[in-house]
């Protein structure tokens, strides 16, 4: 038995790896079993995702020009449009050689990048290009994360995004801050009141820490050290980040395991943040680890308590049924966790 295995109350493997969900056991494969992307079990799977739900589904309600709900920058509808489409495919294990995929990142990159380069929000009717000032470390880190997925490192345009997010988070370079978005370094955002975003930091972390290490240019290893360092500045499993508006308790979002990730985070995604920018062996991710295993149910799965039921697309799972998805996320925690220790 795998040592990562060994806390769980039950063997989810057989579950995940069932080929009735073929996007779970695509990755379930690669991310749990590390297998080869090229091993024929490996390919087989992510092909028969592209087919099925929910990724096809995604696919099939895409406009031949690329865009999902409506042409323009993409932010809204929340989440039938076409930013959440790209971030939400990437996260289903979507092939990003697929000319629709392909399509969609295109369509994007050219729809949703400000001028200084991060990928903001444009309000009003038209395809007019976000302002500098609607750039934030959410959506930014979460198209960026998905576009570096899909294999644009090298695209110009994701290396300027690239750059923004580094920039944003040390204030070392040519970079504008704002006081209704970004106030200033250090994941402070006008959303928050001025405070510090957790959930900024948590997706921005999850981008700069897909760029390859051998790839990551200094500014990249500034800012992602620093963001794993404002991620452990509080315990993740209270997840009592600065707040603003004179609140005094964390969101209860933060305690609602889910799938997919939109804006919103909750205690995996910091594990998962973590892990990847290779924080694993921390003594400091211990409580939020053994929080998250108190999740788990009999066997081992966890349920989907964030599903954006009815606000998608398509819908993935069931609200508070388990879930292969969310027991998929936090399998690959323990996993990296287990193998750290």
């Amino acid at each position: 038995m795998a040592r990562w295995l060994e806390r769980l109350h039950g063997d989810p493997l057989p579950w995940l790896l069932d080929e009735a969900s073929p996007a779970v056991r695509h990755l379930a494969l690669r991310q749990l079993l590390d297998r080869d992307p090229a091993d024929p079990d490996v390919l087989a799977a992510q092909s028969a995702a592209m087919e099925a739900p929910p990724i096809a589904t995604i696919l099939a309600a895409q406009s031949p020009e690329g865009w999902w709900s409506k042409p323009g920058s993409g932010y809204l509808p929340k989440y039938r449009s076409s930013v959440w489409q790209v971030i939400f495919l990437d996260q289903l294990g979507a092939d990003g050689r697929d000319r629709r995929v392909k399509a969609g990142c295109e369509y994007l990159v050219e729809h949703t990048q400000s001028s200084n380069g991060g990928f903001g929000i444009a309000s009003g009717p038209g395809e007019r290009v976000p302002p500098p000032s609607s750039v934030l470390h959410c959506i930014n880190g979460n198209l960026l994360r998905a576009l570096l997925g899909f294999g644009w490192l090298d695209d110009d345009r994701v290396q300027r995004s690239l750059a923004w997010q580094a920039a944003a988070i040390t204030g070392e370079g040519d970079i504008r801050f704002y006081k209704s978005s970004l106030p200033g370094p250090g994941f402070r955002c006008g959303a928050n009141d001025g405070q510090p975003c957790a959930w900024g930091a948590a997706k921005a972390v999850l981008a700069l820490a897909r760029v390859p290490a051998d790839r990551r240019s200094a500014p990249v290893r500034h800012a992602l050290d620093a963001g794993v360092q404002f991620l452990f500045s509080r315990d993740p499993a209270t997840a009592d980040y600065p707040l603003g508006y004179g609140n005094v308790k964390p969101n209860r979002s933060w305690f609602k395991l889910g799938f997919p990730s939109g804006y919103v985070t909750d205690v995996l995604q910091v594990l998962e943040a973590l892990c990847e920018a290779g924080a694993a062996g921390d003594p400091r991710m211990r409580a939020a680890v053994d929080w998250l295993l108190d999740q788990q149910d009999g066997q081992g799965r966890w349920s989907n308590d964030y599903a954006y039921e009815g606000k998608m697309v398509c819908d993935i799972d069931r609200p508070g049924e388990p879930s292969r998805w969310v027991t998929l996320r936090a399998c690959r925690v323990l996993k990296a966790v287990a193998a750290a220790a």
